[in-house]
């Protein structure tokens, strides 16, 4: 199993992306930030990517990149504990 960050920046206004954050949130995952989160696949991150682009426009844009430790951040706890608890050495 891998940790995905999956990256982002929905720009078009009035635009409904509850379909492009439903395929994030359909794994488990810790939030990062507004458009940022952590997700645990055992998925390339293309796949993750072709699973997504669907629901975006062409302005919009998104990365997928993989995720590991050693790490630094904060944040709220759950989301550290998520980091430490899942993010591959």
């Amino acid at each position: 199993m891998s940790v995905l960050l999956v990256t982002y920046d929905l720009k078009k206004p009035g635009q409904d992306y509850a379909d492009f954050l439903k395929v994030i949130r359909d794994y488990p995952y810790a939030r990062l930030s507004e458009s940022s989160y952590a997700i645990a696949t055992t998925e390339s991150p293309t796949a993750v990517y072709n699973k997504l682009r669907p629901y975006q426009d062409d302005n919009d844009q998104l990365y997928i990149v993989n995720l590991k430790s050693p790490w630094m951040g904060y944040g709220p706890k759950k989301v550290n504990e998520w980091l430490d608890s899942n993010l591959p050495t």
